[in-house]
């Protein structure tokens, strides 16, 4: 578990007394880099665990996973309010003059409770005539990484040769840079079409949905040859429940409440970096941004 506070000894104690009160035979517990995180290992089921331990010490996210392949060799990402703090066709459309509109559509889609591509067409269709120079507008003035994003994803790289890919339902204007950035080996994004300098309303074909980011997890495991429980999904909207119910550790950022009901783990408090807590990797070995 991690927080964004600091878990004290007693505080161990009284979690592997719900553990214990849960039959789940607490064993070792550590606390680790000054309390800002810990493990306990325990013997029953997980899902008794987690919900022993849910909510159990404010500001803190409970990870429980097995102890083999802990450390993963393949992390896949969203972009859009997981590895960056907005959503970039929300921003677009401000700069139209109909944020609200559209956001109040991408919040639809990212709950499930509308067809992603057909959200995704009809919102692109609005910014027809747009300006294409707000696209380097926006990457300036509104895109930043999300708190712990590039440290993550330079970290397994360098200390856990993870290869890393970023996947985006959002554009490759804005993918391809941001992979970059943060360090990514690869993005996989949509491509805004323009025409004459103006957005033409329209995204290329086929569209990278939840389908192609679930393809993209099992694609890139098996020509690596990573076993599915040495891989790591996170993202915060529907369209990435495939690929984070499929990954060995499937991560929910902020996420909306069809995700964090499904995912393996829930990060509301801390930031991206407690992923390399949930993979035994202390600060000290963190590759800083």
């Amino acid at each position: 578990m991690v927080t964004a506070g600091e878990i004290s000894t007693g505080d161990l104690s009284s979690l592997c007394d719900r553990l214990a009160q849960a039959g789940c035979a607490p064993q070792v517990s550590v606390r680790i880099d000054g309390g800002r995180a810990a493990d306990i290992a325990f013997q029953g089921g997980p899902a008794t665990a987690r919900k022993s331990l849910d909510g159990a010490l404010a500001h803190t996210d409970v990870i429980v996973q097995p102890m083999a392949a802990r450390e993963k060799k393949l992390l896949i990402a969203d972009m859009d309010s997981t590895m960056i703090t907005v959503e970039c066709l929300d921003e677009l459309a401000d700069y139209a003059g109909i944020k609200d509109e559209i956001a109040a559509v991408t919040e639809r889609a990212m709950r499930g409770e509308l067809d992603f591509a057909q959200a995704l067409d009809e919102r692109v269709a609005r910014l027809k005539g747009l300006d294409a120079s707000v696209i380097d507008k926006c990457l300036a003035e509104r895109i930043r990484a999300t708190p712990g994003a590039a440290t993550l994803v330079r970290t397994m790289k360098a200390r856990l040769g993870a290869t890393t890919l970023l996947v985006s339902g959002g554009f490759s204007r804005f993918a391809d840079r941001v992979g970059v950035a943060i360090g990514f080996d690869r993005a996989l994004s949509n491509e805004l079409q323009i025409e004459n300098g103006k957005l033409a309303g329209t995204v290329a074909k086929p569209i990278v949905d939840s389908a192609a980011k679930e393809k993209a997890l099992l694609d890139t495991a098996a020509t690596l040859g990573i076993p599915l429980s040495q891989t790591l999904a996170v993202g915060d909207g529907a369209n990435d429940l495939p690929m984070i119910r499929k990954a060995g550790l499937g991560v929910a950022y902020r996420a909306k409440p069809v995700v964090a009901a499904e995912a393996d783990a829930r990060l509301d408090h801390t930031d991206l970096t407690a992923l390399l807590y949930a993979q035994g990797v202390p600060s000290a070995e963190w590759e800083q941004a």
